[in-house]
């Protein structure tokens, strides 16, 4: 654990944790930024890793949520190298792989915030790009784990990595396959009582996220799920300087619904 300094000489609490996953059989790591508030877990873009929220300045964007107690950040580990952008395996073998990392998350990680904040406590998720993808994937397969989302950018299906395969682990980690034919009303209430923005840009790099941010606003509004699509500008592209904008934005439109 450490204390760091931020740009105004105030100190946010910061933590680094590590152990050896059992159902990835290898080492993973994590950061903590923050004290108190809401717990976030934040996934990082593609095969990114778990400093990448702090070195590309999301923490120093999001710091007054951490310093003021609302929000308390937990940024994971992507092993999307070893499944989904694996692309010398077999699609089944990167879906496989994915189902051992939602085993990691669901697993350990949640375990381990709840033993920080509570065995009851829901997380918020968010990510960008493809970490949009899993903040998204993870929220609707888990409402009992998760009751919000903050997806920045991301897909909400797999095409761009394997094309038209699909089997049960495809299918049932792609939001946009499984979600249309989903009538169980356990998962229907609880994403109706949760938080869902899904916001996107209209510039450079954007047309596939925004396809599917689309279609994810029809679908939604089709089941009578409360989300908040957000279509940014043409001048906005898939970018950090953007979701260094659009995190904080949305974050403070969630502690005016308190």
């Amino acid at each position: 654990m450490d204390r760091k300094k931020t740009g105004d000489g105030c100190v946010m609490n910061t933590e680094y944790h590590h152990w050896y996953s059992p159902n990835l059989n290898q080492e993973m790591e994590l950061k903590v930024y923050g004290h108190g508030g809401r717990p976030v877990l934040v996934f990082p873009a593609q095969a990114g890793r778990f400093f990448e929220f702090e070195d590309f300045g999301m923490t120093e964007a999001v710091r007054w949520f951490i310093e003021q107690g609302h929000f308390q950040f937990y940024t994971v580990d992507s092993i999307d190298g070893q499944s989904w952008a694996n692309w010398d395996a077999h699609p089944a073998d990167r879906a496989r792989r994915h189902q051992d990392y939602d085993s990691y998350i669901c697993n350990e990680v949640v375990p381990f915030v709840r033993t920080r904040i509570g065995s009851e406590v829901c997380m918020l998720t968010t990510g960008v790009s493809m970490g949009a993808y899993h903040c998204g994937n993870f929220f609707f397969r888990h409402p009992d784990l998760f009751d919000g989302m903050i997806a920045l950018s991301g897909l909400f299906q797999l095409e761009m990595f394997i094309g038209d395969f699909v089997n049960d682990d495809v299918y049932f980690n792609s939001p946009l396959l499984y979600l249309p034919g989903l009538t169980d009303e356990w998962h229907l209430s609880r994403y109706r009582d949760s938080d869902i923005i899904i916001c996107v840009g209209q510039g450079a790099w954007e047309d596939d996220m925004l396809a599917d941010a689309r279609a994810m606003d029809h679908l939604l509004a089709a089941k009578g799920i409360p989300a908040w699509v957000d279509y940014w500008g043409h001048d906005v592209n898939h970018d950090w300087p953007w979701w260094r904008k659009q995190l904080p934005y949305f974050l403070g439109k969630l502690l005016e619904k308190r």
